[in-house]
């Protein structure tokens, strides 16, 4: 039977990009979802569409179906005393709220003793994922 929307998914998969794993349950428990309620990604939840229980399968999900393609413009250098009193390394991942109230994320990209360099990218943005998925259970 294939997955309709609104059933519940029990689901094993991996992750990769360029063979690199990111994040795997295949020996694990699967994970459990709704069907078309927006809880995976929605190139992923487009592909698995016409998926049957005990059914595995390789997909590619490209990237503005996943997290969007990297947009340059979504960087900003701001002076370092922005940042007092913060021990700030390369890679770190800083949270502000903006005057919306929504809570931004950005992963410091580069320090200076003038400088720090902020993306605001999705860390995973621009990036082609390749799922390995197990349909174990639709109910």
């Amino acid at each position: 039977m294939a997955i309709k929307k609104n059933q519940i998914v029990r689901m094993n998969f991996e992750i990769r990009i360029n063979d690199d794993i990111l994040e795997s349950n295949l020996d694990a428990d699967p994970i459990e979802f709704t069907y078309g309620k927006g809880e995976l990604l929605e190139g992923l939840e487009e592909r698995i569409a016409n998926m049957n229980e005990g059914e595995t399968k390789e997909i590619k999900v490209p990237a503005f179906e996943a997290y969007g393609e990297y947009d340059k413009e979504l960087t900003e250098t701001l002076p370092i005393e922005d940042f007092e009193g913060i021990d700030l390394e390369i890679g770190m991942v800083l949270e502000a709220e903006g005057d919306d109230g929504e809570v931004y994320k950005a992963t410091v990209t580069d320090v200076t003793k003038e400088n720090v360099t902020v993306d605001y990218n999705h860390p995973l943005a621009g990036q082609d994922l390749d799922f390995t998925v197990v349909i174990q259970k639709i109910a």
